[in-house]
């Protein structure tokens, strides 16, 4: 990556094929850079990533060297970070007079409905058409959650997509009516090659009295990162813009000096030692997801339930903590993982357990001048593990309750038991009391019982629009003995897999 220019005047960005100029100021999103390009078909619907409406593809670097065409919201990423970079829209996906594979089957089978989230549906089946992992699979399901097609297609990659006419069969069918590209498809073929790198920008625009125009930089190191950081200490930290570009849309917020970290190599990637599986800050969940591959099996539930595939392929890991959110799925997983975060700054790198890191609502332990660059899981993992996410709505919604276990036991005995709790306080916290009780204790629904009682005292749950302190008490008394039965469960199927 080359250096960062000082005052540059406009970031470039290949769009379906042309490149395009953007000037504009940091806080301007994709969607709207985009369809000043009189690139109309994306829309906005909810303009905090909800409804899929916006969806573009963009280029992304694969694991194997190549390029994987990435499904995200454009209402929410900054247009300033597609700088450099490849970007489809649904006008970019077919040529002169043909039809896409997707678009073709969308109209036919009648999944078009009114066409105002069309475009969006288009795209988010045009990135599983083009998954280079997706084979036919015969109709079965090929993994816990997952709702696969007999040609390989899952159907949560539509989970980001919101049809207002309700017309989901007819958009099923087509999904499960693609085949696999052909080999003359220029699109699948560009999987073959490289993605764009991540190109260092410094665009600057004069500062205004009330701050709306300002600087956006994507930096080409960790060290400049930090070092921009112990200087500017007001700087606004952006990965995935999954929570900061709802907070520019929804609440008119505006930085005087955005610093995007998404790309730095030192805060990608998994690093495995003997003691522990160390997380990359900015490695994204859809990019964990895969590449762990049900590594770490905690994370392997959590990851099918955080919002959507939409939300996954732009979210990241450090992100979803250094939020602080109280409702964040991820830290119940992680607490219960009895994770550590790897802090660094221009002083050098500090460990802090994640038990230790919230402080408050929306604080943490974070110093202004410090980034989250990495997250270490203790090995050997507890073999018995649960996430449970009890929303409105089975996918793409926020938790009202979050609970992670994480419980090991030998000899009929509980040996550990962590347990990581989300929206039931002001912070996501550990039921130390809870797992004191159980340890030590057999591992019986005696003892779950028991325990059910404290754990429903665990926490300080309040009433909200999602649910009564009286429901997330209830949710967490019967959490325990939903945790034994799955595990009961577990353990039958696997002895009945030995029978066979």
């Amino acid at each position: 990556m080359s250096p960062v220019t000082s005052n540059q005047t406009a970031v470039e960005v290949t769009v379906n094929g042309t490149v395009c100029a953007f000037d504009g100021p940091p806080h301007t999103n994709a969607l709207d850079f985009l369809r000043a390009q009189g690139l109309t078909g994306a829309k906005e619907g909810c303009a905090e990533g909800e409804c899929g409406a916006c969806a573009i593809l963009v280029a992304r670097p694969d694991e194997g060297g190549g390029a994987r065409w990435t499904a995200v919201n454009s209402c929410l990423l900054p247009a300033a970070a597609l700088d450099g970079g490849e970007v489809l829209t649904a006008e970019g996906l077919s040529e002169g007079e043909s039809v896409h594979p997707v678009q073709h089957e969308l109209a036919v089978r009648g999944g078009s409905q009114c066409g105002y989230c069309t475009p969006g549906f288009t795209i988010s089946m045009a990135a599983e058409y083009y998954r280079p992992e997706r084979r036919p699979c015969g109709g079965q399901d090929v993994d816990e959650g997952s709702q696969c097609g007999p040609n390989g297609f899952d159907l949560h990659s539509l989970s980001g997509n919101l049809c207002r006419c309700t017309g989901y069969r007819p958009i099923r069918d087509a999904a499960f009516a693609l085949g696999q590209p052909a080999d003359n498809d220029p699109l699948a073929a560009r999987r073959s090659d490289s993605a764009p790198s991540a190109v260092a920008t410094d665009l600057h625009r004069p500062d205004t009295a009330d701050g709306k125009i300002g600087r956006y930089r994507r930096p080409s190191s960790l060290a400049e990162a930090l070092t921009i950081l112990s200087e500017e200490p007001a700087t606004s930290v952006v990965a995935g813009s999954t929570d900061w570009g709802v907070e520019v849309n929804l609440k008119r917020a505006r930085a005087r000096s955005v610093l995007q970290i998404d790309r730095l190599p030192e805060l990608r990637g998994i690093r495995r030692t003997p003691e522990c599986i160390e997380l990359g800050a900015a490695h994204t969940l859809s990019e964990l997801e895969r590449e762990l591959a049900g590594e770490i099996p905690l994370l392997g539930k959590l990851f099918p339930q955080f919002a959507s595939r939409l939300i996954r392929n732009a979210a990241t890991i450090g992100g979803n903590l250094g939020t602080g959110s109280p409702i964040g799925d991820a830290p119940p997983a992680l607490l219960a993982l009895d994770a550590t975060l790897v802090l660094s700054s221009v002083r050098g790198q500090r460990l802090v357990e994640l038990s230790s890191f919230f402080t408050g609502y929306r604080e943490t332990v974070r110093e202004a001048d410090e980034l989250i660059t990495a997250i270490r899981i203790p090995l050997p993992l507890a073999p018995l593990t649960s996430f449970q996410k009890i929303s409105k709505r089975r996918f793409d919604d926020i938790s009202s309750v979050a609970i992670g276990y994480a419980v090991d036991v030998a000899d009929g005995i509980i040996a550990k038991a962590r347990i990581g709790l989300g929206g039931v306080a002001a912070t996501p916290l550990r039921a130390r009391s809870t797992e004191t009780l159980l340890e030590g204790m057999p591992w019986s629904l005696d003892t779950i019982h028991n325990a059910a009682e404290t754990l429903a005292g665990e926490g300080t749950p309040m009433d909200d629009h999602r649910a009564s302190a009286q429901y997330r008490t209830a949710m967490l008394r019967t959490s325990l003995e939903r945790f034994y039965a799955e595990q009961l469960h577990c353990t039958a199927s696997a002895t009945s897999k030995e029978d066979l």
